[in-house]
């Protein structure tokens, strides 16, 4: 068992977060006793019971002490904190602990401390202060302890994400989500904000009512910006009839000024919400980017996961796409699936290289609360999961073969093998959306249920947040509170 104990909360969830990558799936007891809390991996251990063994043990302010028990070996390690100096205190902290947990598992993290979903961000903040190459990447290794292989990564799409972002300008330019909550089907690991169509079946103007008070607000909140790009995503926005569609894209053109839109992505994603008469009304309104997801190219695992379609229709869609002109389609796949191997992802990159898609994004499987997967983890505890860096290296092997190169990455918690979500894409083909999501380097605005708008303050190095409800009724019935979270953020924007 391992007990932690804190004399404050300054780093709880950075050290919370260590544990569970260490330890995934586990269930950590917090406990609070006399101003000192405790995480505990295994059998609860009392707070008194911990004091004792430390004796004479000092809880002064500002004073952290990690304890270990392995067997019948105590490890007790004490770091004073900083307070004016906290992210170098956090790293220090983790960097001790990381120590007492990769020699007790006799294992260690490819992404080292960094537990937060942006590691590109250090490389990417250290390029704009002009450091090389080669410091930034001792940099990184001295101070997460990550694996060579990941440092030279998250460096290499830094590097080409700041050469994609050239042109945009970071204060003047803002860009656009729109959320459409809605799935034919939930996935067995998805946790996104999305809600069956068929039980909106007649009712989706009520949504599309309420966002269009939200789009109508947006475009005239930010006149006088520049619109660099646009996003549907969801949930799946063609799970909507091509009606409903046809009447957003041309609200979004009747309220906001395209002519600067550098690109706009609707993501088609399932196969099976897709279809010929979806696709014309897309093109119709000049969709620049779309997305055709299969996540695996095996049928029984589709079948398991409650992707309601076909190996063969994800074909027939990305050939029926192609026909009517799109010429920037992107695939998601995910690794580590249930009762997936090594074999099964080389087959799904060889029949992803048949089809030849515009850009590729690879996930790691990761198991979120809110998915069924975790939910329910008694009915699938017999479920083979496994993610290897072999699996991860084939898929990266295979979309350089097509011509590709990574250009943006992230992480998510509870991921498969604490690996990494990576974007591939052929030159001239990646999406510019996602690498302004990620490094947080301009004003995103959030239109739809379970949406998040982010103002981005450049030169203060600052980024602001307002959070739409999920629940689709509840954003029906509280638009105007939206609008309103809205109102507080966006007035606070420079001219």
């Amino acid at each position: 068992m391992i007990g932690l104990l804190l004399s404050d909360r300054a780093y709880e969830q950075d050290i919370r977060e260590l544990l569970m990558a260490f330890y995934p799936g586990e269930e950590f007891v917090y406990e609070r006793q006399d101003g000192v809390e405790f995480y505990i991996h295994g059998d609860l251990v009392h707070g008194d019971d911990i004091l004792a063994e430390t004796g004479d043990a000092s809880y002064g302010e500002g004073v952290y002490i990690l304890s270990l028990e392995c067997d019948d070996k105590k490890t007790y390690r004490t770091f004073e904190v900083t307070y004016g100096q906290r992210l170098e205190t956090k790293n220090k902290i983790k960097r001790g602990l990381y120590d007492i947990l990769s020699k007790r598992t006799e294992h260690e993290l490819p992404w080292g401390t960094l537990t937060g979903i942006r590691p590109t961000k250090i490389a990417m903040a250290r390029l704009e202060q002009g450091w090389k190459h080669d410091d930034i990447a001792r940099y990184i290794r001295e101070t997460y302890l990550t694996s060579r292989e990941k440092t030279e990564l998250g460096i290499e799409i830094a590097e080409r994400e700041r050469k994609l972002l050239a042109d945009i300008s970071y204060k003047d330019g803002y860009s656009l989500y729109v959320g459409i909550p809605f799935c034919p089907t939930t996935c067995l690991y998805c946790s996104f904000t999305s809600f069956p169509i068929g039980k909106w079946e007649g009712r989706t103007g009520l949504y599309l009512d309420a966002l269009f008070k939200e789009l109508d607000y947006t475009a005239k909140k930010m006149e006088g910006k520049t619109l660099d790009t646009v996003y549907f995503g969801g949930g799946t926005p063609t799970s909507l009839s091509p009606e409903d569609l046809e009447r957003i894209l041309c609200r979004i053109e009747e309220d906001f000024d395209l002519s600067g839109v550098k690109e706009f992505t609707v993501e088609a994603g399932r196969p099976d919400s897709i279809t010929e008469e979806k696709l014309e009304v897309l093109k119709k309104h000049g969709i620049t980017r779309i997305s055709i997801n299969p996540q695996t190219m095996k049928q029984e695992t589709l079948d398991l996961i409650g992707r309601r379609h076909t190996v063969e229709m994800v074909k027939e869609k990305y050939h029926l796409a192609r026909k009517l002109g799109f010429d920037n389609i992107n695939m998601d796949l995910i690794i580590g699936l249930p009762e997936e191997t090594l074999e099964d992802v080389r087959h799904t990159m060889e029949e992803i290289r048949a089809l030849a898609p515009d850009s590729l994004t690879v996930h790691s499987l990761a198991i979120k609360r809110a998915a069924r997967l975790n939910m329910f983890k008694e009915q699938y505890k017999d479920l083979k999961i496994v993610n290897t860096q072999e699996m991860i290296d084939l898929t990266a092997e295979y979309a350089r073969e097509m011509g590709m190169e990574p250009y943006y990455l992230y992480r998510q918690k509870n991921m498969a093998g604490n690996f990494e979500n990576v974007g591939y894409s052929l030159p001239g083909k990646a999406c510019l959306y996602n690498i302004l999501i990620m490094e947080e380097k301009q004003t995103i605005v959030g239109c739809g249920a379970g949406t998040t708008t982010k103002v981005v303050f450049p030169e203060e190095n600052r980024v602001e947040r307002a959070e739409n409800v999920k629940d689709v009724e509840q954003y029906i019935s509280r638009i105007d509170e939206m609008i309103g979270r809205k109102e507080k953020l966006l007035m606070e924007i420079p001219g």
